[in-house]
């Protein structure tokens, strides 16, 4: 595969293509997070202001990756993609030109849906590499995608700083940020010219109904309804939270709850829409054609304690390090993206191991323990530890928590092919559900040490618990390492076939 990968031919341009059109979402997605203490200094915005905003960088992208896994696999990736990176320049331009806190908030409301991007590489990615290879192609594919949170850590406030001189001397955060979302509109067409959803002569799979989640079984379902609660519920945390800036009033906000509740409910109905004559009785699926969504729900739970934390440890990281170690802007930004710049190995590497182990519930299991120890020790990290250690610390809990990822989306695309992109965005969107819980929390704690060790402490215990869930529950999928995807009939196997018959 190393070979294929320094190539540009095949599957592997659409793999290179496709990773950095995830890359650039990031960079879109987290170009505030570089800018916070200068937006609130320019703005003269609160602390609890600032961190709204990092809730709301997230916020969105809930309900954006459950639709747009729907429209993934009704439409494809090559026009979801390129459709999802050309409207990022609506958010970030208009955050460019926000003269107000109020402004702010809902191009940040508007960008989080940006953030729903990676669950649309996982269906095409999912399309041109076999199961033996599925988790090294998905971890490229993340781990690189996911590294533009480090360059957006990296590059932008050099960027700004260097043309301070248009914004009279102070850092450029405007120009900056309007920049990433007009170059990842121009590489939305680039992208839509140059791929194809999946390899000649295959058919691209799609639900016989489009609207909810295809189960297979009736207990199934109820665990559907039960699951998608949390995926509301955290977007009424959020409605309570904003309501604490002063931004909405007490009914505006109940008015949010009702809508919130009318949102659950049309989703409820959609699913057994799409349920009917399974849940009516009309329909039984044969046992080659079930999955349990129970896997489902525990990967829910994985991507929510792994790259739910990644996100809103990405989101606060620069602040932690520019106020614990004394840090300017710049050099505090660059050494927060220490955490994130372990993707380009971890998320990749965690992939490996699930390939090569020849268990991915293992791979699962120990990996995110090491997560939850990693977090416990970034707990105990303030100002007196020397700064390099402090670095290698973050760098290695780094790891496990990309790596994490990796694993996890080296299932996803195993459990149920046709409805994949509806999979990995249920399974996405908990990464954010799990994002959004955290930072909440994050923003009600005090501030300072206290408050960032309680903070990190918490990541790791849900982190272990996760892990004891993996242990005992999560079965190894069915064919994890074979030749072909479910459904896919071998060339060779389909000539002998068709020979036979005559």
């Amino acid at each position: 595969m190393l070979k294929g990968i320094l190539s540009f031919t095949g599957r592997y341009r659409i793999l290179h293509l496709t990773w950095f059109a995830f890359f650039l979402s990031f960079v879109v997605w987290f170009n505030f997070a570089p800018f916070a203490t200068a937006v609130k200094a320019d703005m003269g915005l609160s602390e609890a202001q600032i961190r709204t905003l990092a809730i709301c960088n997230v916020a969105l992208t809930v309900p954006a990756r459950i639709i747009i896994g729907m429209l993934l696999d009704r439409y494809g990736p090559r026009l979801t993609y390129s459709a999802l990176l050309i409207f990022a320049a609506i958010p970030c331009l208009t955050f460019a030109l926000a003269q107000n806190f109020s402004q702010l908030l809902f191009s940040r409301l508007l960008l989080s849906i940006v953030g729903a991007g990676f669950v649309i590489g996982i269906r095409m990615v999912a399309e041109w590499f076999p199961p033996k290879e599925i988790g090294r192609a998905e971890g490229i594919y993340g781990g690189w995608g996911n590294f533009g949170s480090a360059a957006a850590a990296f590059t932008l406030p050099s960027i700004a700083t260097a043309t301070a001189f248009l914004a009279a001397g102070q850092i450029n955060w405007r120009l900056a940020i309007a920049l990433t979302g007009i170059v990842a509109a121009v590489y939305g067409v680039i992208y839509f010219l140059n791929v194809q959803d999946t390899p000649t002569g295959r058919v691209y799979q799609r639900p016989a109904r489009h609207g909810g989640m295809e189960v297979t079984s009736q207990k199934s379902f109820w665990a559907l309804m039960v699951m998608n609660i949390p995926l509301i519920g955290i977007l009424a945390v959020l409605a309570w939270r904003i309501s604490k800036t002063g931004v909405i009033n007490q009914t505006q906000l109940y008015i949010t709850y009702l809508l919130l509740l009318a949102l659950y409910l049309f989703q409820a109905y959609k699913s057994w829409d799409a349920n009917r004559d399974l849940m009516v009785g009309k329909k039984r699926y044969p046992p080659e054609e079930r999955y349990k969504f129970s896997q489902v729900a525990i990967l829910e739970a994985t991507y929510f304690v792994n790259f739910g934390s990644e996100l809103a440890v990405v989101s606060m990281l620069p602040e932690f390090f520019e106020n614990t170690f004394s840090l300017s802007t710049v050099l505090a930004g660059m050494i927060a993206a220490s955490y994130a710049f372990m993707n380009l190995l971890a998320r990749p590497g965690g992939g490996l191991i699930s390939d090569t182990l020849g268990s991915r519930k293992w791979t699962m299991t120990v990996l995110t323990v090491g997560m939850g120890i990693g977090y416990l020790l970034l707990s105990n990290v303030n100002s007196n530890w020397w700064l390099p250690v402090a670095i290698l610390v973050t760098m290695t809990c780094s790891f496990f928590v990309q790596a994490a990822e990796g694993s996890t989306f080296a299932i996803v695309p195993l459990i149920k092919r046709r409805i994949t992109g509806q999979i990995a965005g249920n399974v996405g969107a908990y990464g954010n559900v799990g994002a959004v819980a955290y930072l909440t929390l994050y923003s009600l704690l005090p501030e300072g040490a206290v408050g960032n060790r309680i903070f990190f402490q918490t990541l790791g215990v849900t982190a272990l618990i996760v892990a004891f869930v993996c242990w005992f529950l999560l079965k190894e999928p069915s064919g994890s390492f074979a030749e072909h995807h479910e459904g896919e009939v071998p060339a060779s196997v389909a000539s002998s076939t068709l020979i036979a018959k005559e």
